[in-house]
């Protein structure tokens, strides 16, 4: 398998998850973080992982007889570079979101399942924003996610830290409007109304309050 098919599985993907932040974990304290997956099937994708490149063996000791070994992230094994997700075919990409939305799903489950989940607390937001964007406004929105993520994504264990999983997903619902067309302005809403105050003999307009579109999950 290359890096793309093993990445683009939801157990593989959870398991590349548990490890972040410079961690080290075994067979059986994966089993534990994950423990709605079986531990033969743990031991299956641990070693499609090491055989991909992906994950290496931190450290090894003998216990009865037997070898445990610690395995960590391979430093430069994980990621998926612009060219090849750039070279991703529409199929691929369907395979991917399923395997980030199972992922997420099994993740969550597990979360919810844990004695004393408390959503509210851990500011826990499943928030959909429809957003009207052009080309230029879309790559400013990108970019700033991108940022946002990059100031925090090296950030190790350490305590008062807990390992959360944020996913930005974007992608278009409708075809672009085109300019011009007959739909274009019967679809587009009426303007506000101008509500101006007096001040001698000039008037400013007075803003309306701005309506919040988000529509944002209990939590």
């Amino acid at each position: 398998m290359n890096t793309l098919e093993l990445v683009l599985h939801p157990v593989r993907l959870r398991i590349m998850h548990a490890l972040s932040g410079e961690r080290t974990r075994t067979t059986s304290e994966l089993c534990d973080s994950l423990p709605d997956v079986s531990k033969a099937t743990m031991y299956r994708h641990i070693a499609l992982l090491v055989s991909g490149g992906l994950l290496e063996v931190a450290a090894e000791r003998r216990i009865r007889g037997a070898v445990e070994r610690r395995y960590r992230l391979h430093p430069a094994g994980t990621a998926i570079d612009r060219e090849t997700a750039a070279a991703m075919s529409v199929e691929q990409h369907r395979q991917g979101f399923a395997a980030a939305v199972g992922a997420l799903i099994a993740d969550f489950n597990a979360y919810l399942d844990r004695a004393g989940a408390n959503p509210t607390a851990d500011f826990v937001s499943y928030a959909q924003a429809p957003l009207w964007l052009n080309q230029d406004e879309l790559a400013a929105v990108s970019s700033a996610i991108r940022n946002l993520i990059g100031a925090r994504i090296k950030n190790l264990p350490a305590p008062g830290r807990s390992l959360y999983v944020l996913s930005p997903i974007l992608f278009p619902i409708e075809e672009p409007t085109k300019r011009g067309s007959a739909s274009d302005s019967k679809h587009l809403p009426s303007p506000r109304p101008r509500r101006e105050r007096q001040s001698g003999t000039t008037s400013e307009p007075v803003p309306a309050p701005p309506r919040d579109s988000n529509l944002r999950a209990p939590g």
